[in-house]
């Protein structure tokens, strides 16, 4: 049975980061996932995830300047001294809170060049293999990020394949892929050994399974039975958190 990760960044947000993680313990959860940790202390998060019994198994490199519209650094030329700081930062937190998995976006920003975001993973992926640490990249839907660098998945699989580094692996969310390329489940199916992590959301309103959609039924079948590593569940639920995992209940009953 596939392990779940709830991710504290778009579940439970009804109450404050801090308190989710206790939210993620009474709904049965042992490992969670979250998209940026840095307004909150590595302590600080290191203890909720001892007092409730849980392990990070995945965060983000700081973004940028979210509120002003960055969505990653890894792709600009201008910024690579501030990117390689949020690598540094990264590390850090990584390292304090035993994630052994971080995603890298890739940011907004035009230009067909990809030596920039190739060398930044190359400098990144190296950092992070000497800690033990996944280096992940993720295709992102032009209708939630216009102008995202890394659009589709076969850009994804050149980069990685350009870059060359065994610790550079691909973050397949079918949400994303669903509405890039349509048939998410295909596209799994042909790129499975590049994936390092699952993340699912329903598509194309991005929340539970079972209110979109796609065939989850399926989806979740060929998971458990091909992919051994662990599923994110990184949706914004249709209701209120606490009632949105029943598709869950009814997959691992």
């Amino acid at each position: 049975m596939n392990r779940f990760s709830v991710n504290l960044s778009t579940v439970f947000t009804e109450v404050p980061f801090l308190d989710r993680f206790k939210k993620a313990r009474e709904a049965g959860f042992d490992l969670v996932e979250c998209q940026f940790p840095y307004a909150n202390t590595i302590e600080e998060i290191r203890n909720e995830l001892r007092r409730n019994d849980l392990s990070m198994i995945l965060i983000n490199l700081p973004p940028g300047k979210w509120e002003e519209g960055d969505r990653g650094l890894a792709a600009d030329p201008n910024r690579i001294e501030e990117f390689r700081n949020s690598v540094e930062i990264g590390i850090r937190y990584a390292k304090g809170l035993e994630v052994k998995q971080i995603h890298c976006m890739a940011g907004v920003y035009h230009s067909k060049n990809q030596n920039v975001f190739n060398e930044n993973l190359f400098f990144a992926g190296n950092a992070m293999s000497e800690q033990g640490i996944n280096l992940l990249i993720e295709p992102i839907n032009p209708f939630d990020i216009p102008g995202y660098f890394l659009k589709d998945i076969q850009q994804a699989e050149e980069i990685i394949n350009s870059v060359g580094l065994p610790n550079l692996k691909l973050q397949f969310d079918f949400y994303h892929i669903e509405r890039i390329h349509g048939q998410a489940l295909s596209f799994f199916q042909k790129y499975a050994e590049l994936v390092s992590h699952v993340q699912l959301a329903d598509c194309p309103g991005r929340h539970e399974p079972g209110t979109g959609e796609m065939d989850y039924k399926e989806i979740l079948l060929y998971l458990q039975k091909y992919y051994k590593g662990n599923i994110g569940l990184e949706y914004n639920p249709q209701g209120r958190s606490a009632e949105s995992f029943a598709w869950l209940k009814e997959v691992t009953s």
